[in-house]
């Protein structure tokens, strides 16, 4: 698989619930355009996780791939940090 072109995301595994599915919250600060106040945004994303091997907590690293259910878009790439280390 390509990876040149893909978007990747960082983020917190805060669901594992489902089969080879995991459901990452990612993080995002910007500066508001009026008040220029660091705001923090959350965004969602449900990726696919073949082996099973996320557990709430870790931080993943997730990357765009091609429409693999309704709401499914992101596949982890790799496991940055367990949970608790």
């Amino acid at each position: 698989m390509s990876l040149e072109n893909k978007m990747t995301r960082n983020g917190v595994v805060v669901s594992n619930k489902a089969d080879k599915t995991v459901v990452v919250k990612v993080e995002r600060k910007f500066q508001h355009p009026l008040y220029h106040r660091t705001v923090k945004q959350t965004a969602k994303f449900m990726a696919h996780d073949e082996t099973n091997a996320c557990a709430i907590g870790d931080v993943v690293t997730i990357v765009e791939t091609r429409p693999l259910s309704k709401r499914k878009r992101w596949m982890v790439l790799e496991i940055v940090q367990k949970a608790g280390e």
